[in-house]
């Protein structure tokens, strides 16, 4: 063992002739560990707020979806899109318009989005687990003449609808390149009707629930007057594909006229959003434990002039000053790198302890919230992230102070 390491931990762990050097290191070490405990809990709460929300959008969105890099639409006939539907990673490649209406009932006017699938929307969707009473038959969305909508639970509150969508639901939307004439605004507006599926869907969002209708592709199309054409495709790869290597894939074959983007990417701002959080906490409790820190400084200033009559016997060894400061240097990291494992265990001990047994709650009236207690979810790169911050901070810490006082 070099020296000034086994110097260092002697000095640690020996008894100082004066008692309060022990308590002021040991109060140093318990600063480091509170500062350590409070940044693993919290960063393993916003990782478990980001699970949660992750898993939420799971049965709405799709693993992949292929969107234009410009423009809105393209042709559902598109030889890229032909290339798409055969590839034999792909379970259901799903077409989609989708483009904001007006939907009127009983004199009560909403903007919601339409939102066209193709006939195989429940393969991709998996709407089963969505409908509302749940059913594991797909709901059909046209028959003949007839349109029929599914509408989020909120949207269908608010508009106050009934299964039987009596009367049925009216759709506007703009006409292509025509200004609205004020001498008879309806004629500005391609209008329709949707009947209803008997069934509502689900998803506990209010970006979906309050706000989306899913209807036929060809309704859509009719409405938005985008004869056949789409707005994207969403796929549902099979079981076992690698999602990461054939979004890559996918995105070399088509090439940069398409964007591909998965499940994360489509929720963007969602989780751009909870990651500048998570890094603002880091960074606060980063200055906390800069603070606590500072409690070392006085330890080992204390803990120096105790042993000046060791310093002197080591450089009458022959020991020079810069081995002398860093055995000290070396004594200030020991103390915030014990800390910082104590106070590490005991914050995965807590985590541990909320996951298992639920300590805290997210509030007081039980079901008001979708879930009951607070989630978290430990990752082992935080960990790491945690333990070299406090290895750096502290370094950073004690460097000056020990060089000045042997200067």
């Amino acid at each position: 063992m070099n020296y000034r390491v086994f110097i260092a931990w002697r000095y640690l762990f020996s008894k100082k002739s004066h008692h309060a050097i022990n308590i002021i290191s040991a109060i140093s070490a318990c600063g480091v560990a509170i500062a350590t405990m409070a940044m693993v809990c919290t960063l393993s709460v916003f990782n478990g707020f980001q699970s949660l929300v992750s898993d939420l959008f799971t049965d709405f969105d799709p693993e992949l979806k292929v969107t234009l890099a410009e423009g809105r639409t393209i042709s559902a006939t598109d030889a890229a899109i032909k290339q798409l539907q055969k590839r034999d990673d792909v379970e259901a490649a799903t077409l989609c318009l989708e483009d904001q209406a007006l939907v009127v009932r009983d004199g009560k006017q909403m903007v919601v989005t339409i939102k066209g699938v193709s006939d195989n929307f429940g393969q991709q969707m998996n709407l089963g687990r969505l409908l509302y009473p749940q059913s594991d038959e797909v709901p059909v969305l046209h028959a003949d003449v007839l349109e029929y909508g599914i509408p989020g639970i909120q949207l269908a509150l608010q508009l106050g609808l009934r299964p039987d969508y009596e009367p049925a639901l009216q759709v506007y939307a703009p006409k292509r390149g025509e200004r609205v004439n004020m001498g008879n605004p309806m004629s500005s507006f391609n209008s329709d009707e949707l009947m209803s599926s008997g069934e509502v869907f689900q998803v506990k969002q209010s970006k979906y629930d309050a706000h989306y209708i899913i209807a036929s592709l060809p309704f859509a199309q009719h409405l938005f007057d985008q004869n056949g054409r789409i707005s994207q495709v969403e796929l549902r790869m099979k079981a076992g594909t690698n999602i990461a290597r054939a979004q890559r894939e996918i995105s070399q074959q088509l090439g940069p006229r398409f964007v591909v983007s998965d499940r994360y990417e489509q929720q963007e701002d969602v989780f751009r959003i909870m990651k500048i959080e998570k890094l603002i906490a880091y960074l606060f409790l980063t200055f906390i434990l800069l603070v606590a820190s500072f409690n070392i400084v006085g330890s080992l200033s204390m803990l120096m002039i105790d042993k000046e009559r060791d310093i002197e016997t080591l450089r009458n060894l022959g020991a020079a000053p810069g081995d002398v400061s860093r055995i000290f240097i070396l004594e200030g990291n020991m103390i915030s790198l014990l800390g910082a494992v104590i106070g590490a265990l005991i914050g995965v001990g807590l985590c541990w302890a909320q996951q298992r047994f639920g300590l805290i709650a997210m509030g007081q009236s039980e079901g008001a919230f979708l879930v009951e207690a607070y989630p978290v979810v430990v990752r082992p790169w935080d960990l790491v992230l945690i333990l070299i911050t406090v290895v750096m901070v502290s370094a950073a810490v004690v460097w000056y102070p020990v060089k000045r006082f042997f200067r």
